[in-house]
């Protein structure tokens, strides 16, 4: 699903992607973890195609550079830091719905999971939200599209404890074929839900394993 080759990426003279090598196929729930700056968002800008760069990188096939609209729609997205996005949550639905192929209601119902009233908050303009009703709303955005791939950075930092649950649950339930790519600090928070995990430390992969979830003493 997505192949990288031999990536590299400089911000000016700053080296932030360092030969990355990486295969991820159908069915791989990925925990990418590292410390801040290892180079985990960099990696996930260049899979969507916001970032130019060096070497080879495929998804499904497709250049995300060159072919980004057919790209992004076969991901959903949920970005650590959500966009100041200065338009009405209503029309925000609305035009996703619409370049997406997804009905307005599929939205709304992740999004009331979640906990989220969108009929409340329809008038609202999105930016002016609180950090935890912005990650809602785009959370529901991604799952309600069925995506192949789903990227996710940080993306449950500003959910309420009930909302994490939930967020989770939706997540386990998604078809097995879906590829998962969870940037996360905790491990542990996400254990249950993936079968790989790949390390990266400035920008580079120091470690891309099968997870096996340790099995405490007397269980």
């Amino acid at each position: 699903m997505i192949q990288i080759k031999g990536i590299e990426k400089k911000f000016q003279r700053h080296q932030v992607l360092d030969g990355v090598e990486v295969s991820i196929n159908a069915g791989d729930r990925i925990a990418l973890i590292g410390s801040n700056g290892a180079g985990k968002t960099s990696l996930i800008r260049c899979i969507l195609g916001e970032y130019s760069f060096t070497g080879d990188l495929k998804v499904s096939g497709l250049d995300p550079r060159k072919q980004r609209v057919d790209v992004l729609g076969q991901v959903g997205f949920v970005p650590q830091l959500p966009p100041p996005l200065k338009v009405r949550v209503e029309e925000l639905i609305s035009l996703t719905a619409q370049l997406m192929k997804v009905s307005v209601d599929k939205i709304r119902l992740v999004a009331e999971q979640l906990g989220l009233d969108i009929t409340r908050h329809n008038k609202q303009i999105f930016f002016k939200l609180s950090g935890g009703m912005k990650q809602k709303l785009l959370i529901a955005i991604a799952l309600a599209r069925d995506p192949k791939i789903l990227i996710l950075d940080e993306p449950a930092a500003n959910l309420d404890p009930d909302a994490r649950e939930t967020f989770f649950s939706l997540l386990g339930n998604m078809p097995k074929e879906t590829v998962m790519l969870l940037s996360s600090h905790r491990v542990d928070e996400i254990s249950g839900l993936v079968n790989r995990v790949i390390e990266m430390d400035q920008g580079k992969v120091v470690l891309d394993n099968p997870y096996v979830p340790s099995v405490k003493k007397g269980a």
